[in-house]
C-alpha cells in the first residue's frame, strides 16, 4: 500500500522529484518532462492560481486535449488544495454548461481552441506566466482531489467525489499486483479525462517511471506507437481491443516490449488470439470510477485466458455477487465518498453497506467473477431481458461490423424492440444486403428474441472517454426510430 508519509499526490510528487530527480516522466509528441520538471512547473502553476484568487476547497475545470498541461494543470491545481473537474473535450453546450454548473467551478484552466466554447472565466496557460512559488498549503488524504464525472452511456453524468488516498491506493494496487518495474515504459491512449490517465500518472510517480501519453486512441497507430516508445505496460477497454484486433496481421505485430495488456471487457472467444498475435499476456482489471480497483487477474493467471474470469479481489476489497447470477457488490477501499450534489443516490448506490454496480456478474467454481452484462443496458422485448452488450459482442464478430450498439425502441405490441446502429469497416456498402448479412450472422448464434429488429448504419460514434458508445445521442427525444432504418425479416415474431 502507498506509503504512509506520502498521503497526497502532491506529497508524492514532491517524493518522486527528489527520488527520480532528471528522469524521465511524461513522454509527450511534443515535450519530454522529467520528474523535477514536473514538480517545478506545477509549483509554478500553482501559485499563479492561488495570486489569482483559488482557494482550498474551489473547483477548478481542465478542459484540454492530452497535452503536457493537462497532468500539469492537475497536479497544480491540488497543490494549491482545490479540487480538479475534468471536462471532455467534446462536450458542448448542454453538457459543458450541466458539468461547470453543477460542480461549481471557480473556472476553466483550457487551450485556445476551446475557451469560445467555455462559459465562465476561462484561463489558458500562458496567461498563468510569471514567477511564482506553490501555496504553503497541505491537503489531507481524506481531502477531495477530484469530482471525476462518470462516463454513463445514458443519462447527464454525475461527479464521484475522490481524494487523494482513493487515488493513490487505486494505482498501489495495481502496482503491487503487476509487480512495476523500475524499466517498465507506461502507455495510455485514452483522454486525461477520464480516470485511467490519472491514476496511471499516479502509478508512474509511484515507480519512477515514464509515462508515453498518445494523443488519441488509434487502432492503426497503437501498436506503431509501442514499438517505437518501447511500452511495456499499457491499459486498454470499451472497444479498444475489438478494434485492435480488426486491424490487418502485421509482420510486425510481435515486434514489441509489452509485457502485460491490461483491460476491461476482453472477448473470450479472442483471448486467446489477443495473446499469440501480439505476444503479451492480457489480463483483466474490472473496476470503477466510483469504487476503483475492484478484481483484477494477476500476470501468472493463465488459467483465466478465454474464460471470461476477471481476477480477485485485491487487498482491502471484498467483492461478490447478488445470488447465483446476479448485481456485483463491492466494498473496502477505495471508494469515492459519494456523488457530489446526489445525496439520494449516493445512499442509493451504497445501501446496505455494499457499493451496487450495476453490473451483472457469474461466480464460477474457481471464485471467480464474470461479467454478465449491465443491469439497465437491455431491451425489455414482451417477457424478454435483452443483454445489449450480448448482442453487440455477436454483431462485431461479423467482419463489416467496426463498431456497433444496440438499443431499445418503443412498440405498441412488444414494448420494446432492439436497434443496432452499426458502424462498417472499409469496403463494405451500407444497404439490405450488409444488414441482412450482419442479421443472419447473428440468427446462427443468438436466441431469435434477441435478432435485432432495424439495422441503421452510421458513419461513426460519439464514445465516452472510456471508449463505450455514448447511447444517448442516438435516441434524440422525438425522433422516428423506424425512419430511414433496415426492417430485418419476422421483426413482429
Amino acid at each position: 500500500m502507498p506509503d504512509p508519509s506520502h498521503e497526497t499526490v502532491p506529497e508524492l510528487l514532491r517524493h518522486a522529484a527528489r527520488e527520480y530527480g532528471d528522469r524521465e516522466f511524461l513522454r509527450f509528441p511534443e515535450a519530454s518532462l522529467s520528474f523535477a520538471e514536473v514538480d517545478a512547473e506545477s509549483d509554478r502553476l500553482a501559485g499563479a492560481l492561488a495570486a489569482r484568487g483559488v482557494r482550498p476547497g474551489d473547483r477548478m475545470a481542465i478542459m484540454m486535449e492530452n497535452v503536457p498541461g493537462w497532468p500539469l494543470s492537475w497536479l497544480a491545481i491540488l497543490k494549491a488544495g482545490a479540487i480538479t473537474v475534468p471536462v471532455n473535450v467534446r462536450y458542448r453546450a448542454a453538457d459543458l454548461e450541466h458539468v461547470l454548473r453543477d460542480s461549481g467551478a471557480v473556472a476553466t484552466l483550457t487551450t485556445e481552441q476551446h475557451t469560445a466554447h467555455v462559459p465562465g472565466p476561462a484561463y489558458t496557460l500562458d496567461t498563468l506566466a510569471g514567477a511564482a512559488t506553490a501555496p504553503d498549503i497541505s491537503p489531507d488524504a481524506d481531502d477531495v482531489a477530484n469530482f471525476q464525472y462518470t462516463s454513463g452511456t445514458t443519462g447527464f453524468p454525475k461527479a464521484c467525489m475522490l481524494t487523494h488516498a482513493y487515488w493513490l491506493r487505486t494505482a498501489q494496487v495495481v502496482a503491487d499486483q503487476i509487480r512495476l518495474r523500475d524499466d517498465d515504459v507506461m502507455m495510455i491512449a485514452q483522454a486525461y479525462s477520464y480516470m485511467d490517465p490519472q491514476w496511471t500518472t499516479i502509478l508512474c510517480l509511484i515507480g519512477g517511471i515514464p509515462q508515453v501519453v498518445l494523443p488519441r486512441f488509434s487502432a492503426s497507430g497503437f501498436w506503431p506507437a509501442a514499438r517505437e516508445h518501447g511500452a511495456t505496460l499499457t491499459y486498454v477497454l470499451g472497444t479498444m481491443p475489438l478494434l485492435l484486433h480488426k486491424q490487418p496481421p502485421h509482420p510486425l505485430d510481435r515486434d514489441n516490449r509489452m509485457r502485460l495488456v491490461l483491460c476491461s471487457g476482453i472477448a473470450p472467444g479472442l483471448h486467446r488470439a489477443f495473446e499469440e498475435r501480439w505476444g503479451a499476456p492480457w489480463r483483466e482489471l474490472y473496476g470503477s470510477t466510483e469504487s476503483g480497483t475492484d478484481l483484477i487477474a494477476a500476470p501468472e493467471a493463465g488459467d483465466t485466458v478465454g474464460t471470461g474470469a476477471m481476477g480477485l479481489p485485491p487487498p482491502g476489497k471484498e467483492v461478490r455477487v447478488e445470488e447465483e447470477t446476479g448485481e456485483i457488490l463491492v466494498r473496502g477501499v477505495p471508494m469515492m465518498k459519494g456523488y457530489w450534489n446526489h445525496p439520494e443516490a449516493t445512499a442509493h448506490a451504497f445501501r446496505g453497506g455494499w457499493y451496487h454496480t450495476g453490473d451483472l456478474g457469474l461466480l464460477d467454481a474457481h471464485g471467480y467473477i464474470h461479467h454478465h452484462g449491465r443491469i439497465k443496458d437491455t431491451v425489455r422485448r414482451g417477457g424478454e431481458n435483452i443483454s445489449c452488450a450480448e448482442v453487440e459482442r455477436v454483431l462485431g464478430e461479423h467482419p463489416a461490423v467496426l463498431n456497433c450498439a444496440l438499443v431499445p425502441i418503443p412498440d405498441e405490441l412488444f414494448g420494446e424492440l432492439p436497434k443496432a446502429f452499426i458502424q462498417l469497416n472499409a469496403g463494405y456498402e451500407a444497404g439490405r444486403d450488409t444488414a441482412m448479412s450482419v442479421i443472419e450472422h447473428a440468427r446462427g448464434r443468438l436466441a431469435r428474441f434477441k435478432i435485432p429488429a432495424y439495422v441503421e448504419f452510421v458513419d461513426g460514434f460519439t464514445l465516452t472517454p472510456s471508449a463505450r458508445v455514448e447511447k444517448r445521442h442516438l435516441l434524440p427525444p422525438g425522433r422516428d426510430q423506424r425512419a430511414g432504418a433496415i426492417a430485418a425479416e419476422e421483426e413482429r415474431t
